[in-house]
């Protein structure tokens, strides 16, 4: 119950000198929700009656007031478990999409802007954004409501939708201490500290702290700093996957190297075991031809010396057979004769038989010698082109192993082909091309390549 009341002022020639002593001490200003412990003296004039004059405002109170509102909201998360939850997340990889929540219209969200729409232009990075109030009563209900409303539409798994950003970056430019403490809200920063999502934070300036920055897993001064840190990780991300695309390169190029070497000696050494089989099976038909040869003509040679032999058994039979009869019986001469030419009509024969069964066996020992020598030609065709086929097989799956090391493989795992305005990969830092081409898995985006002037 109200059992009194009664005006409080301060004239225009004391707030002259009370506020800006106050403003300077504290960083805050004069306005709705805030409180002031003041130094007034009670005065009655009879044309307005009874009131309070304000001549004085302690700093220290004020100061005080913001400092406990932020320990109490630090000491309930910590000890509900919640504080560092945030802090603890896995830093992001790389930044391909982000959540940007901030004031419409803001200073600090100009200046995120002016960078992150060049990165966006270029399909490095892409940035939505939400917007609402930063600061008067219900500023920081409304935050919350458009972060997490934010994220409930983005992580629908539905078609067209987004999916949940590498990080969700909250900004406001600078202001007053007081404006900036609206953004210290238990429900607000507890809605932080809760998301399974990295929050980057870049409110105010260098010298602002507030609750929000401190639960969030990186912070940063300003909100053009934020920018410049995605960037920053961006770009680190790019030259290593440019550091790993030429290792990947210069291996391929070794393995390659090396398995062509061992092509090239494979395949000199099956020529070479070729060559010698030719010419061993050569040499083998050559000498089996030579021996076929001297056999043939060391049986002719047997056969006529055994054809001579009985030739003169059979003369010397006769002229025996001859004198016998002449010196014994006369008379029997012509029947001697007649016996002698029928003799040597069957000798004759007989000499005739010998020859053609010589010349028989020698024409099939000659026949035999040639096929054996036609077939040791096909067996040593045969594994001539054996070897061939071989080395073809072996030739093949080197060239498909070759194959299997090739770019297509490196990109799906990972890495990404950099390519300058003509389509030439790009392999050097010292390259003078600015806008390159950035080839990944599953296509291709623009970049535009900058000199790294820090040390």
């Amino acid at each position: 119950m109200i059992t009194a009341k009664a005006n409080a002022v301060i004239w225009a020639s004391t707030a002259s000198q009370i506020l800006p002593k106050f403003e300077e001490a504290t960083g805050a200003q004069v306005g709705p929700g805030i409180k002031l412990l003041v130094r007034a003296r009670p005065v009655f004039k009879p044309q307005f009656g009874f009131s309070i004059e304000v001549d004085a405002i302690d700093s220290e109170y004020t100061l005080g007031d913001l400092e406990a509102r932020k320990r109490e909201i630090r000491d309930r998360l910590q000890r509900e478990g919640l504080f560092d939850l945030n802090r603890r997340l896995p830093t992001p990889w790389d930044y391909n999409l982000v959540l940007v929540v901030a004031p419409e219209g803001g200073a600090g969200l100009g200046d995120f802007q002016s960078e992150a729409t060049r990165l966006q232009a270029l399909g490095i990075c892409r940035f939505i954004y939400v917007h609402s109030r930063f600061q008067g009563d219900g500023a920081a209900a409304e935050i919350r409501r458009a972060l997490l409303g934010a994220l409930a539409r983005m992580g629908t798994g539905n078609e067209g939708s987004d999916p949940l950003p590498d990080a969700v970056v909250i900004i406001r430019g600078g202001g007053a201490i007081n404006d900036m403490a609206w953004l210290n809200d238990y429900a607000l920063v507890r809605a932080v500290c809760e998301l399974e999502v990295p929050v980057l934070t870049g409110i105010g300036h260098e010298r602002d702290n507030t609750v929000l920055d401190e639960v969030a897993h990186i912070r940063f001064d300003t909100p053009s700093k934020v920018i410049v840190g995605v960037e920053r990780l961006i770009l680190q991300r790019a030259q290593e996957a440019k550091a790993l695309f030429a290792g990947v390169i210069r291996d391929a190029t070794k393995v390659i190297g090396a398995i062509r070497r061992t092509v090239v000696e494979r395949y000199a050494g099956i020529e070479a075991g070729a060559r010698q089989e030719v010419a061993r099976s050569r040499q083998e038909a050559r000498e089996l031809l030579a021996q076929t040869q001297f056999d043939a003509v060391q049986a002719v040679r047997v056969a006529a010396e055994g054809t001579e032999r009985q030739l003169n058994d059979v003369r010397r039979l006769a002229a025996h057979q001859l004198s016998d009869a002449r010196s014994t019986v006369p008379a029997m001469l012509a029947e001697i004769r007649a016996e002698a030419r029928q003799s040597l009509q069957t000798a004759r024969a007989g000499i005739r038989t010998s020859q053609a069964y010589v010349l028989d066996k020698t024409t099939a020992d000659l026949r035999f010698v040639a096929d054996a020598t036609s077939r040791a030609f096909e067996d040593v065709a045969a594994r001539s082109r054996q070897a061939v086929a071989s080395a073809k097989t072996d030739t093949q799956a080197l060239m498909r192993e070759i194959a299997g090391q090739g770019p297509e493989k490196t990109l799906s795992r990972g890495f990404a082909l950099v390519r300058d305005a003509n389509g030439n990969a790009i392999n050097s830092a010292s390259s003078t091309e600015a806008q390159v081409t950035i080839q990944f898995r599953d296509g291709v985006r623009r970049a535009q390549l900058q000199e790294d002037n820090q040390p």
